[in-house]
């Protein structure tokens, strides 16, 4: 198809996507600012459908509701921004279903175009946007409990994946020329399972990361002590510092896990080059694991340097919001790499 790229189809899911990255972005707002609980309801907060509450209002919504005091207690009353940052990231999540519905009418009416598998897609992005929506009530419910926040971001991501997904196999069937679409078989065989451990390994990253976040030993950074290289690269002035602490132990899991996900980036790497020169295959799919690879280095010293530059009344948040992000953007780098696996190895997506 030789339309203008405004003007493909292919291009709604990349909308998509970035409105997905904004929701994520939003509800990392969220977090940074200890603003998980400030609207205690779902769906509306403080049982209005607004974010300006005053501090009186928040005091008779808990003498009128004492069951939805959450964690803080009673007294504890919050801000204007935040409770407006907790009724955004509830907006965005409602404005998404729009074109999300969209998304899968016109798959619907195009699937002679671009096929079931594409129609598939947009079907399952429906259903990830409903089920993180009622996730997000869940940790809402639940006062932000560690698992549930893991669970909301590793939803968020998969969702964020989708549209991904959506966009390459869309160009796929607009006949685009890109090279990526036609990797060698034997190259494929060889590295499916490895590209698959790479993307499964920064998706554990991430739950361990908001694990992390949503307990003493991430938001308050009581697990390790701050600065170089006490508090990092090393945690409380050892390497191996003892786990009886609050916070230890999570921060030393996720640690570990950073470790491990270079290791196999590396290793990866390495290997996937010297496949590419054997089966004579594109040297643009290494390029791509390289960049996650890269994100992957860069994350951890954006990780290192929340630590090294806090202290411990005022922690340097907007650093672990690019935490955040950065980390995101290692697993859909990785994960496009994966799609493009799967894309190639399947010449004609309408007829699955």
């Amino acid at each position: 198809m030789g339309q203008a790229w405004w003007r493909r189809p292919s291009t709604l899911p990349i909308v998509l996507l970035v409105m997905a990255l904004c929701i994520i972005i939003a509800g990392g707002t969220i977090r940074i600012n200890d603003a998980g609980e400030s609207c205690p309801d779902w769906p509306q907060c403080f049982g209005t459908w607004g974010f300006d509450v005053s501090v009186e209002e928040q005091g008779v919504y808990w003498d009128e509701n004492p069951d939805e005091i959450d964690t803080r207690g009673a007294d504890h009353r919050y801000t204007t921004f935040e409770i407006f940052s907790e009724w955004f990231h509830r907006m965005l999540v409602g404005i998404i279903a729009v074109p999300v519905l969209l998304n899968a009418i016109l798959a619907r009416k195009m699937i002679d175009v671009y096929g079931k598998t594409v129609y598939r897609s947009t079907l399952v992005s429906g259903v990830l946007l409903i089920t993180q929506a009622l996730v997000g009530a869940l940790t809402v419910f639940m006062d932000n409990v560690d698992w549930s926040v893991a669970l909301h971001l590793s939803l968020a991501s998969i969702f964020t994946s989708t549209f991904i997904y959506q966009h390459f196999a869309m160009r796929k069937s607009e006949e685009s020329t890109w090279e990526l679409f036609s990797l060698n078989p034997d190259f494929i065989a060889a590295n499916k399972t490895r590209v698959d451990a790479m993307v499964g390994s920064v998706f554990t990253l991430l739950i361990l990361g908001a694990w992390v976040s949503s307990t003493a030993g991430g938001q308050y950074n009581q697990g390790c002590s701050v600065g170089f290289p006490t508090g990092w690269p090393k945690c409380n002035g050892s390497f191996l510092p003892s786990l009886d602490g609050p916070g230890v132990l999570v921060q030393m899991i996720h640690r570990f896990g950073a470790v491990l996900v270079g290791l196999v980036f590396v290793s990866g790497s390495a290997r996937l080059r010297n496949e590419a020169r054997i089966h004579e295959s594109t040297p643009l799919f290494g390029r791509i694991i390289d960049m996650a690879a890269g994100l992957w280095i860069l994350n951890v010293l954006v990780g290192g340097s929340y630590i090294v530059f806090a202290e411990m009344d005022d922690f340097p948040e907007w650093i672990s919001l690019l935490h955040l992000v950065f980390g995101i953007s290692c697993f859909l780098v990785a994960v496009t790499a994966s799609f493009f696996l799967r894309l190639s190895s399947s010449p004609q997506l309408e007829e699955e």
